[in-house]
């Protein structure tokens, strides 16, 4: 596993073209403009194409996980071995996830984990950048494409639309796994999760608060009707706040997040990603 330093990251020789762009891999370490080791991979292959709709060659998904995910976990697998079909994609976990550094700051911070990951996308050639994240990565791809710009088109799935939120029992019980000593002890050695024991100091802007300046990059927002995070207000908040450059999709049956999103859905993301993002 190689090293590089991003945000700033190292050019590569490696260039996805149609000689190689079915069997590549390369895994490294990126670092952020704070100095935190991200794992990272970039792939194009481990899937069988259809050879009717080939994948676009200049266009790459960079995949924010949620919450206690990582690169590694299956079902983060299975969502870029699907986006795959359309694309290169980059999958990286962020800070305190898995092999990544550092401890994670639960939406805030992670904005520069995806900086670095996009400014690699853009240091292997490609020319187009779809970001997608799911609840956690949801908020972090609307704030850093309000922050900090960079990607061709946004998907976000099962995000929140504010901070602080507590309706529902599964928040409460991860406001707890944050914010107690012993949940991020929880966290840590149950859900391989470190987390930072600081609160938000300032607070960061919200989901809400960002989508506005994300126009005019088309923005997908996807939500499942059946959320046990999340209900519906909080994807309509955020598409009422997006305005004509958004679009919402409200799945029926669907609940949170990776795991809720089935096949049918991901291939439906990465067909919107590529026509949206050209």
């Amino acid at each position: 596993m190689g090293t590089s330093r991003a945000g700033h990251v190292a050019r590569s020789t490696v260039r996805p073209d149609s000689e190689t762009s079915r069997d590549v891999r390369l895994r490294t370490f990126l670092y952020t403009d704070d100095g935190v080791s991200i794992d990272s991979v970039y792939e194009t292959s481990g899937v069988v194409y259809d050879s009717s709709r080939p994948p676009s060659r200049d266009l790459v998904f960079v995949i924010a996980h949620g919450f206690t995910g990582d690169l590694d976990r299956p079902h983060v697998r299975r969502v870029a071995g699907a986006l795959a079909r359309h694309g290169a994609v980059v999958t990286f976990s962020f800070r305190g996830h898995g092999a990544s550094g550092g401890r994670s700051t639960v939406g805030d911070r992670e904005v520069l984990d995806l900086a670095a990951a996009v400014g690699w996308a853009r240091e292997l050639g490609h020319a187009r950048v779809v970001t997608v994240g799911f609840s956690m990565g949801g908020s972090v791809v609307l704030r850093h494409a309000a922050l900090h710009g960079g990607a061709d088109a946004v998907v976000s799935v099962s995000a929140p639309a504010r901070w602080y939120y507590r309706g529902t029992a599964p928040m409460r019980r991860l406001h707890w796994l944050v914010t107690r000593p012993e949940g991020r002890l929880v966290g840590r050695y149950g859900l391989r999760t470190r987390i930072h024991h600081r609160d938000w100091d300032p607070v960061p802007v919200s989901p809400v608060a960002a989508v506005p300046a994300i126009a005019p990059t088309p923005l997908l927002i996807v939500h499942g009707d059946q959320d046990g995070y999340f209900p519906l207000d909080h994807p309509r908040m955020l598409a009422e706040a997006a305005g004509e450059h958004g679009e919402l999709w409200l799945e029926p049956g669907m609940g949170h997040a990776e795991h809720a999103a089935d096949d049918a859905l991901l291939a439906r993301i990465g067909e919107w990603g590529a026509r949206r993002s050209g």
